[in-house]
């Protein structure tokens, strides 16, 4: 699992991203319909944000088992099944995961050379939330693994139920 504290530093920096958006998006409209003007770089900056903001969420969602899934069949299964299944998931879902951390490291090295034209922001900062969230991912799969095998992982935990289900 995450740290505590980089949890909170995650809530905060969405927060904060979040706050930024809506300010640079419902500022420019306002200037644009009531004063003909506008910030110019607010489209183009509130895409990078709300980049960052939804693959930071999806880190803080995997976190907290948030995203969908369906366990019906898994909760069908006998607990050695259930051992197998969510195993064999973990595993696939790090491989992706790795690929993605190796790949958008290769384009953000790339990009650092390579501008916004608008705001003048390092395009590899920008692909750099993709680097962060698969990273973060990786390491919530390593320590569910990990538990996997040292045997750490009771039986109920083997089906993931997200945080706030409803039963």
């Amino acid at each position: 699992m995450l740290p505590r504290f980089f949890v909170r530093f995650l809530e905060w920096m969405l927060i904060g991203l979040l706050g930024v958006m809506v300010v640079l998006v419902f500022g420019n409209v306002v200037l644009r319909y009531g004063f003909n003007s506008g910030i110019t770089f607010s489209e183009e900056v509130s895409r990078f944000t709300f980049m960052w903001l939804t693959l930071l969420g999806a880190l803080l969602a995997m976190h907290e088992h948030a995203h969908l899934g369906m366990s019906s069949v898994i909760t069908a299964l006998p607990v050695w099944g259930r051992r197998v299944f969510r195993f064999t998931s973990d595993l696939l879902m790090l491989g992706c995961c790795g690929l993605l951390v190796h790949g958008t490291w290769k384009q953000v090295v790339i990009a650092m050379d390579d501008h916004a034209p608008v705001s003048g922001l390092p395009m590899g900062v920008v692909f750099s939330a993709l680097l962060v969230s698969s990273a973060g991912i990786s390491w919530i799969l390593l320590h569910s693994l990990w538990r996997q095998l040292t045997g750490r992982m009771p039986a109920e935990a083997l089906v993931i139920e997200p945080a706030g289900s409803v039963e």
